[in-house]
This record gives C-alpha cells, sequence and structure tokens, in this order.
C-alpha cells in the first residue's frame, strides 16, 4: 500500500504518514515501489498503527482493496479471480461454500471445475469466452483474497463489491485506461434506444455496454451484449463486470479477447446496437493487411484515418436498420483525408447526426469530442438513394459550462434526446440557431464534407440587442459607481498625512502553528477525495478568482472529507501568491480541494478576517514560502500575525472586510465589462447593433 492509502486507511493527511517516517524508528520499511513513491506491507502498517493506538480495526473493504492491489501477481489478475469467484457466489452459492469450507490449499483445487462450470454458463465455451479458468497454481495465492471478498459480498452483493474493487484499481491507475465517463455514456446508450443485441468492438472495461444495460426497464433489458477488446486484461476484466451486473436469466454476455479489425470474432453476428468509445489516431490499425476487407462498403479508410475504420465496422456489424454510436475526436469530421468516406456515408444515409459535446465530456479531456450516430441502410439500397437527404448537426458547448467537472449533463441529455428523437421520427427538426439544425445533404457534398456542426448553424442573434446592451451598460455603471464608492481611502487633515508616513508597527507576533497548538484555530488539509453525495468542491482556482465552489465530488461518500464553515479562512499552498478567503454562509458545506488549507478559528480568540488580512500580507507570504522545487510553496504554520485583543483584532477585521468587497466589486466590474465589450462584438457582427452611436442616431 502506498502513503497515500495508508492516510486513507489511519484517517489522517499525507503529510501526517510523511511525518511517522521521519520521527518513528519502528514504522513499518518500504517493501516495493520506488524511492519517491514507495509501498508498504498491509499486516505491518496495519499492526504498527494498532500499537500506536492510531488504528482501531481496517474496514473490510478497505482490507479486500489492499489485498487486490498488493497481489503478487497484480491488480488485473486479482480482480479476475476476484470476479470469477463472485460470480460463483451469486450463480452456484453452494458449490462456494463447498470450496471454502477446507484449506486453503484444498479451496484451490476445488475452485477451478466450479468456476469453469460457471463460466460456461455465464460467458460461453472457452473457445470463445476473455476469461480463462485459473488453475490451482495460479488461484493458490489468492485465496485469501476471495474469502474476504465472499464475505464482503454477503453485506454489499457481488456486483457492488466488483465494482468498488474495479472503480479503486481505474483510479488508482488513470494514465493506464481511457476511461468513458458516465454522462456520455449514458447519453450513446439513450441515443442507441432500446435494442435486444448490442455490441462494443472496443469495449475497455464496458462501460458502455453497462450503460446500456441500465438504461432499459426489466422489459427492454437486451437479450445478449458482445464485448471485444484487443488487451487480454481488460476484456476479461470487461466479461467478469457485465457478466454480475447482467441477470443471467435475461440477458447472455459474450466477450472475447482480440484486435477487432484485425481479428473479428464476432464477424458473423449482426446486431441490433453498437456503442464505442474507438482508440483515436491510430496508425498501427492494419491498414495494409485489410486493404480488401469487405468491411470498406463505403471507402477504404486512409493510414490516418482510423476512426472510420472503426465507423464502417460497426456498420458491417449492425443488422438493416440496426444504430450505432460512436464517440469521436473533431478532426475525423474535417480531415481531407477522410471527404470521400464522408460523403459516401452522407449519399447513402449512413451517418444521420453529429454532436458536437463541450470540452471536457470525456478524455482527452481538453478537446470538445464528437458523436456520431449512424443507421445501417436497408438492404438494396443504393448510392443515388435519398432515404436520408439530412444530417443532424447539433453543438452543445453553449448548453453547459465547459470544464470537466462543470458539465450539466441532465441538461445535455435531455436536449440531445429530445432532437435527436424528433429528428429521427419526422426526418427533420426545427432550426435553433446556434443549436442544431437539419442539413441538406447537397450542402454538405462540397470539395471538403466538413461536418464539423458549428460550420453549418446559424449564430445565435445577440442577446435581447440593443436593449440588452442598454441594460448590460447601466449594468456596468452601477458596479463602477459601487467601485468608486467602496475605493479605501486613508482619510484627510494632519493625522492623515502623519500616518501616512508612520513607520511599520512593532507588535509581538505569533504563528498560525502557534495558534494551532494553543487552541485557538483547527488546521486541516484538503484532498482530492470526495464527501457527500452531491457535495460540491472548493477548488484552488475558485479560491484564487473569488468564485463559488465549482468541483465536483471524486468518491462521495468519503467520511474523511473536510467541509468547509462559516467563518472559515482558505489559503491556497501552492504559487507563492497572498490568497486568503473568508468562507460566508453562501459558501458553506463545499468540500475542501486539493492544495488548499482550511484555518477555522475560535471565535473567542480570533477574528476571521483580521485573520485573513494578516495572512495576505506580501513580506508574511515570502518569509513563509519555500521553493523545493520549480513552484513556491507555503508553510501555513509559519506564517505570522500579531498579538492583538481581540476588541483591535476586529476593527482591523472591519477594514480587511471593507478591502475584501472592495475587490469583489473590482472583480465583477471586469467580468461585467468584458461581457458587455463580447456583446457589442456579437451585435455589430450579426447586424442586430446598427454601428451609430446613439447620439449618432439623434
Amino acid at each position: 500500500m502506498t502513503a497515500a492509502e495508508i492516510a486513507r486507511l489511519a484517517g489522517v493527511g499525507r503529510a501526517a504518514v510523511s511525518n511517522w517516517r521521519r520521527r518513528h524508528g519502528d514504522f513499518p520499511k518500504p517493501v516495493g515501489g520506488t524511492e519517491t513513491s514507495p509501498s508498504f506491507a498491509l499486516a505491518e502498517v496495519e499492526a504498527w498503527l494498532r500499537a500506536q493506538g492510531k488504528l482501531a480495526e481496517v474496514p473490510l473493504r478497505e482490507r479486500v482493496w489492499q489485498q487486490v492491489a498488493g497481489h503478487p501477481a497484480g491488480a488485473s489478475t486479482a480482480l479476475v479471480h476476484t470476479g470469477c469467484a463472485l460470480l460463483l457466489v451469486r450463480e452456484r452459492p453452494t458449490a462456494w461454500k463447498t470450496a471454502a469450507a477446507g484449506s486453503d490449499a484444498r479451496c484451490a483445487e476445488l475452485l477451478p471445475l466450479a468456476v469453469a462450470q460457471v463460466l460456461d454458463g455465464r460467458l460461453g465455451g472457452e473457445w470463445l469466452r476473455a476469461v480463462r479458468t485459473p488453475d490451482p497454481a495460479a488461484l493458490a495465492s489468492s485465496v485469501p483474497l476471495l474469502r474476504a471478498a465472499a464475505e464482503l459480498a454477503a453485506q454489499d452483493g457481488p456486483s457492488q463489491v466488483y465494482e468498488f474493487l474495479l472503480g479503486r484499481h481505474l483510479d488508482a491507475n488513470p494514465r493506464q485506461y481511457t476511461l468513458t465517463p458516465a454522462g456520455p455514456a449514458a447519453l450513446m446508450a439513450a441515443l442507441a434506444g432500446r435494442p435486444r443485441t448490442v455490441l462494443d468492438p472496443a469495449c475497455g472495461t464496458a462501460s458502455l455496454l453497462r450503460a446500456v444495460l441500465e438504461a432499459g426497464g426489466e422489459a427492454d433489458r437486451p437479450s445478449t451484449l458482445y464485448a471485444q477488446d484487443a488487451d487480454p486484461d481488460l476484456a476479461a476484466l470487461a466479461a467478469l463486470r457485465l457478466a454480475l451486473c447482467a441477470d443471467a436469466r435475461a440477458t447472455e454476455v459474450r466477450a472475447a479477447a482480440a484486435d477487432t479489425l484485425r481479428a473479428d470474432v464476432f464477424r458473423q453476428v449482426a446486431v441490433d446496437a453498437v456503442v464505442s468509445h474507438p482508440p483515436f489516431n491510430e496508425r498501427n490499425w492494419g491498414h495494409d493487411e485489410l486493404a480488401y476487407d469487405p468491411r470498406w462498403e463505403y471507402g477504404f479508410p486512409a493510414r490516418t484515418e482510423s476512426e472510420l475504420a472503426w465507423v464502417q465496422h460497426a456498420l458491417a456489424r449492425l443488422r438493416p436498420g440496426g444504430t450505432a454510436v460512436l464517440l469521436m475526436p473533431p478532426a475525423a469530421a474535417s480531415r481531407r483525408s477522410g471527404r470521400r468516406v464522408r460523403a459516401d456515408l452522407l449519399r447513402r444515409g449512413a451517418l444521420r447526426a453529429v454532436v458536437a459535446l463541450p470540452a471536457g465530456a470525456a478524455p482527452p479531456y481538453g478537446v470538445p469530442l464528437h458523436l456520431w450516430v449512424l443507421r445501417k441502410p436497408a438492404a438494396g439500397t443504393g448510392p443515388g438513394a435519398r432515404n436520408a437527404p439530412q444530417l443532424l448537426v447539433v453543438d452543445t458547448a453553449d448548453l453547459s459550462e465547459a470544464g470537466r467537472d462543470r458539465l450539466d449533463w441532465a441538461a445535455l441529455h435531455t436536449a440531445v434526446l429530445g432532437t435527436w428523437q424528433a429528428f429521427d421520427s419526422a426526418g427533420t427538426v426545427e432550426e435553433r440557431p446556434g443549436v442544431s439544425r437539419a442539413v441538406p445533404v447537397i450542402e454538405l457534398l462540397d470539395d471538403d464534407v466538413d461536418l464539423a456542426p458549428a460550420r453549418h448553424l446559424p449564430p445565435p442573434a445577440a442577446d435581447g440587442g440593443a436593449a440588452e446592451l442598454a441594460t448590460a451598460t447601466e449594468e456596468l455603471a452601477d458596479t463602477l459607481r459601487l467601485t468608486a464608492e467602496l475605493t479605501p481611502r486613508t482619510g484627510t487633515g494632519a493625522g492623515a498625512e502623519a500616518g501616512a508616513g508612520a513607520p511599520p508597527a512593532h507588535w509581538p507576533v505569533t504563528t498560525v502553528g502557534e495558534l494551532a497548538r494553543a487552541g485557538a484555530l483547527v488546521l486541516r488539509t484538503g484532498s482530492a477525495g470526495g464527501g457527500p453525495d452531491g457535495a460540491r468542491v472548493l477548488t484552488e482556482q475558485d479560491v484564487l478568482t473569488g468564485s463559488a465552489a465549482s468541483g465536483t465530488s471524486a468518491d462521495a461518500g468519503d467520511g474523511d472529507a473536510v467541509l468547509t464553515e462559516p467563518g472559515d479562512v482558505v489559503v491556497p499552498v501552492l504559487g507563492g501568491g497572498a490568497v486568503a478567503r473568508v468562507i460566508d454562509r453562501a459558501g458553506a458545506g463545499a468540500v475542501l480541494g486539493r492544495n488548499l488549507h482550511l484555518l477555522r478559528p475560535d471565535p473567542a480568540a480570533l477574528d476571521p478576517w483580521f485573520l485573513a488580512g494578516f495572512l495576505r500580507g506580501t513580506a508574511n507570504n515570502r518569509q513563509a514560502s519555500s521553493y523545493a522545487s520549480t513552484a513556491a510553496r507555503l508553510d501555513v504554520r509559519r506564517l505570522q500575525l500579531p498579538r492583538l485583543p481581540l476588541a483591535d483584532q476586529r476593527r482591523y477585521g472591519d477594514r480587511f472586510r471593507a478591502l475584501a468587497a472592495f475587490e469583489d466589486a473590482l472583480r465583477l466590474a471586469g467580468r461585467l465589462g468584458e461581457r458587455l465589450v463580447q456583446r457589442w462584438y456579437d451585435g455589430l457582427a450579426d447586424g442586430t447593433v446598427p454601428p451609430e452611436q446613439p447620439s449618432e442616431q439623434r
């Protein structure tokens, strides 16, 4: 287990674990990992924590996960073995109890036969399925894990346990896997309709097929799910995940491990729907050896157009009238090397819709990806047929605030699905400037065949035209007047002159660390963990810009999360800037994000505005900052503030509060000014605002 996992186990911050390693000579020695990221034995860490009184008992969920993470054959193998055991617990509980009744060695001997039988029943014969039956030697080191997983399944259920373990594994290895988040997965499943048979030819961990499974009601569940992936580990994990999620009486699962484009296991299958998040920008997808493959009905894809190869593979596996929904990079809609294939997809009526998602919807998160919705033409449809004379284009960029944690998937889902269903039933849809339009195919068949939705949508009119500009101007003027009123002044007269040249005060000072030890404040550290379900996360950027909490909880239900309260002072620790924010009632209840420190003063000893104001001093921040790397890091415990009576603190606090209000007004004026300027540009550009100024018109 890593230092971060030890911190989670003990309910402390990661810095506390580093302190334990330095201060306690008997702290367990690393057993693996690297010098900068060591790993430790769970049993040794557990014994040390308990001896130190820092741990009562390791929760069963945490124990099972640590056994998975520390498995000698690797976490993927551990998850496969665990999935097999959980499937046996669910499908044949008597067989599991019989195998588990003996010693570990006896259990390892009995399990393969029982597992083989349940895998044959759920995933098909050994020749096809992605999960191979583990032998006794392979299972020998896994038996303690399987017993613990079965015990946890008795509490939570086999499917829930596997989802928890798989989710932990994926979270711990974010760079190893390309995942499809729940938001786009649910939207793609809804666009696919209510299919009875579904294929994902690049299934990964089966997020899309699981979304299809969850989208249908009891009567609409798919009868068969087909999954294939080139990575054997992913194919096995996907197969077990689907087998544990699906009702064995209603849905069959067939999964295979092979390169889909080069070795299509399901070449004889015709399905109702294909959903896929294929790999992007592949050069070695089989261009040379697949030149005469019958799947290229719409044209042989160029070497640089691997995505169009996946599109045609999806169409080849559909029954006539079947639907395919693919997550695509935006370049696939406009690259010149793919224009001939795109043109034939349009002429034949195979491509029905292109939906542009906001940036942050799915990895790579910095790129606004597209959804392509395709429909396999009926048999006998030729290139000259006009069975789909229009293409639906939808741009959702303005429907949700850009950013990985800020997308309103409920609004996106409603807008996209409603528009698609109206178009699919009527063959056209009412135009919405800047959002959606049914484009005649003839307009798209030019030299570029560019399908990017934004290029075919009329721009939305500037909000309100000249009247809206007048309102925005008045709003900015009111804010500027407020800013002028809040501008700090030093006063007038001889006293002010004397004060302007007064030497710095020499107060007795204390530090945040001393105040924390004395109990005058509580110091907490933010993390990447989540909090209560639905809680927002206060991020470092929110504090720097004075914005409301904008992050989303990454691990809902984590009891270690720090929640803000009114009067808390939040300080960023990176960047070397002088920033401190006092939490008001509107900002309370947010989860404290990573790279943030929270100071919770005792109101009987410290005024929060006094505290925040002195923490923002430039000299104070300079002396408390270090440069161990290329970025400055603030040691919050070294920040200083004067020792003053509470009454004097409140006098300073009132002035600091007024400065904060002035700062907020300046930020608001800046945002309003930028918005007003952009509206002027938009209004002049689309003709809703005449170029003459009001004085010129008179």
